[in-house]
């Protein structure tokens, strides 16, 4: 285990940024298991090991940890996708990629993929802030890759963009919810088949 995931211990001595990861998978597990409205400080502090005043030291109220909750797994998804679009194969390749960074963050973050999707606290403007500007940079990033490979404009590439980050998602959520059924290789390759057979018909023009 990790510093960061092993179980703590109240009175445990971690370094400042040992103990915030640590309050933040607490945090997660007790988010995901109760959703915001009915988790409270006190079920974090206990889950993490720590006193309360401990808890509050790094974050001075629920919804400043539960939005550093989101920020950080928030980031992790668009780093995902940055990385597929960065693939140094084909378009077909890198398509299969932006695919199967979204199964594979659910695959390994699958509760923390609910925080982002499914909170109960979606519709709070300081949540959606975050995981809307999340939304927008991995549009951005497909976008420009669409733009610059074949060569349609912005308002094109964009709802291209949106339709391939939609479908990733959606599909993705699904899979899960299903209980894996399908083995994930074969999945991101139906789902990123369907994507190419769509994007296939804007050829790259930039070699």
């Amino acid at each position: 285990m990790t510093e960061a995931t092993a179980p703590a211990h109240r009175g445990a001595r971690l370094s400042r940024t040992a103990r915030r990861a640590q309050l933040l998978v607490a945090a997660r597990d007790v988010f995901a298991a109760q959703g915001y409205h009915a988790a409270a400080m006190d079920d974090i502090a206990e889950k993490a090991g720590v006193s309360k005043p401990v808890l509050y030291q790094h974050f001075p109220g629920k919804m400043e940890l539960y939005r550093a909750l989101l920020t950080t797994y928030a980031d992790e998804l668009v780093d995902r996708v940055r990385a597929a679009m960065a693939h140094p194969g084909d378009n077909h390749e890198r398509a299969q990629a932006a695919v199967a960074a979204y199964f594979d963050f659910v695959a390994d973050e699958g509760s923390s993929y609910r925080l982002i999707f499914e909170s109960d606290l979606r519709g709070e403007p300081e949540a959606a802030a975050v995981v809307d500007a999340a939304l927008r940079r991995c549009i951005d990033m497909v976008a420009e890759a669409v733009t610059t490979d074949a060569g349609l404009d912005t308002p094109r590439a964009r709802l291209l963009a949106v339709g391939l980050v939609g479908l990733s998602q959606v599909t993705a959520q699904y899979w899960l919810d299903s209980g894996k059924t399908v083995p994930r290789d074969e999945a991101v390759a139906l789902m990123s088949g369907l994507a190419w057979r769509g994007l296939a018909g804007f050829p790259l023009i930039h070699g």
